[in-house]
């Protein structure tokens, strides 16, 4: 079966209900005219009509013959006026042509004596129609009726021609009308498919793995949105492979760094060049704890992102959650000369949360917060009312977060100091971990920072049930 573009369907359609519009109000011109412009005629001519026809009767003294006198020019009683005019025939009459068809003529008892209106010789009219009639009267006794109609018949009459003239000119304007109906039409059709055109071809290219410049969006219509839902589609597949290109390059730093040491190790204990001691073993074993740490992070993040990640939510307090995160990183703290602070609102509420989840999303905010901060520098955990819900922060006094930066610090593998070892750091992951946490406690994560004043890391989660 043969494709039907929708360019040609739009075409068509326009073109077939502008014709079909049309010949309808065409034809209802048409016949309405020649029905309003027979009727006047008829209505101008009748009394000659009936004239006429009252002679016939009294020059014959019956109707015989009288289908005969069709044929024959009416005839005018002579008058003073048109004889000072001049010849009488050369006055206007009433054309048979009005008679013919449009005009039937019946005896008294309603028999068609001229046949007319679709009435056939011999034929009783019915007595509604009779009674509705014109009477044809002879010394005053009804002798027949003249029932009215037109249909003309009679090229060469001026009242024809007229209608010949009009019906020119209603088919010329139809045909231009038509054409022009036409032309609309394609331009229309083709306005119209111009859009989905290069959707379709952008399309294509994304499915063969190109990239597509933007559609231009032309209308603010159905169309136009859809052409910007496009493109900005086109523009979060291209941010997403360029992510994706991004993390399986990060994601093999991550793994061949501490695969490259753990083996390098190994086979030097092995040739007999480091000696197979508690330092050797250690610094494998700390690799392989790094390396550990890695993947559990990777699968943490790949079933929080597929939504398959359990949560066992429950009211929590607040205070309790950054009292638990506080404790588990004193040691660490003092190691690092860092000074943890905890600053809570009175009388919080408690919060709809899985704890264990939570206190992750805590620990990996203040290990990043550790690794910027200097000695002699702080920490603040804190926790206040926000709308529906409990704000939670953790404020650093460290070296800040570049403002054109802070969009990207929750992405994967995502570290601001390109220059920093990534002995120092975590796996670049801890961030996203916690945004996706977050997210999926109903929650809003984000990052605040003046650079050389320290950074936020601020999250939400809504009151308990």
């Amino acid at each position: 079966m043969s494709r039907v573009s929708l360019w040609v369907k739009l075409a068509v359609a326009f073109v077939a209900v502008a014709l079909a519009g049309l010949a309808l109000v065409a034809l209802y011109v048409y016949r309405t005219t020649v029905g309003e412009f027979g009727t006047f005629m008829v209505a101008h001519n009748r009394g000659d009509i009936v004239q006429r026809w009252a002679n016939y009767y009294r020059e014959h003294g019956s109707w015989q013959g009288v289908e005969l006198e069709l044929l024959a020019p009416p005839p005018r009683p002579p008058s003073a006026t048109t004889a000072n005019l001049g010849d009488a025939s050369s006055a206007p009459q009433p054309s048979d042509w009005i008679v013919r068809g449009r005009v039937a003529v019946v005896d008294a008892d309603g028999r068609v004596i001229i046949a007319g209106q679709g009435f056939e010789l011999g034929q009783v009219a019915p007595r509604a129609l009779v009674r509705d009639g014109v009477p044809i009267t002879v010394d005053e006794q009804e002798v027949g009726r003249l029932l009215l109609g037109f249909v003309p018949n009679e090229p060469q009459s001026p009242q024809e021609r007229f209608l010949g003239r009009f019906s020119m000119a209603l088919l010329l304007g139809g045909s231009a009308a038509a054409l022009l109906a036409v032309v609309l039409g394609v331009l229309l059709a083709t306005s119209l498919t111009r859009p989905l055109r290069a959707l379709r071809t952008a399309a294509e290219a994304v499915s063969r793995g190109e990239q597509v410049q933007p559609i231009p969006v032309r209308t603010h219509d159905e169309l136009g949105e859809l052409a910007t839902s496009f493109n900005r589609m086109t523009a979060e597949l291209a941010r997403a492979q360029q992510l994706r290109r991004q993390m399986t390059a990060d994601i093999a730093h991550e793994l061949r760094t501490p695969l490259t040491l753990i083996l390098g190790h190994a086979e030097a204990v092995a040739d007999g060049v480091l000696p197979a001691d508690s330092q050797a073993i250690g610094v494998i074993y700390d690799e392989a704890q790094r390396l550990s740490r890695v993947v559990d992070d990777l699968r943490t993040l790949s079933l929080s992102d597929a939504g398959e990640l359990s949560l066992l939510t429950e009211p929590v307090d607040p205070r309790a959650l950054l009292e638990s995160a506080v404790a588990a990183h004193r040691v660490a703290a003092q190691e690092a000369q860092v000074a943890l602070a905890l600053s809570v609102a009175d009388d919080l509420p408690a919060v709809e949360a899985d704890p264990d989840r939570i206190l992750q999303v805590l620990h990996n905010l203040v290990s990043n917060a550790l690794r910027y901060t200097d000695a002699g520098g702080s920490i603040t955990l804190s926790a206040r009312p926000h709308q529906q819900g409990v704000l939670f922060g953790v404020q650093d006094t460290g070296r800040g977060i570049p403002v054109q930066e802070l969009p990207s610090v929750f992405e994967r593998f995502y570290r601001g100091d390109r220059s920093r070892h990534r002995d120092e750091g975590g796996s670049g992951l801890g961030l996203t971990i916690a945004r996706s946490l977050i997210e999926r406690h109903a929650g809003r994560i984000w990052a605040e920072s003046e650079p050389g004043q320290g950074a936020s890391l601020l999250f939400t989660l809504p009151l308990a049930r």
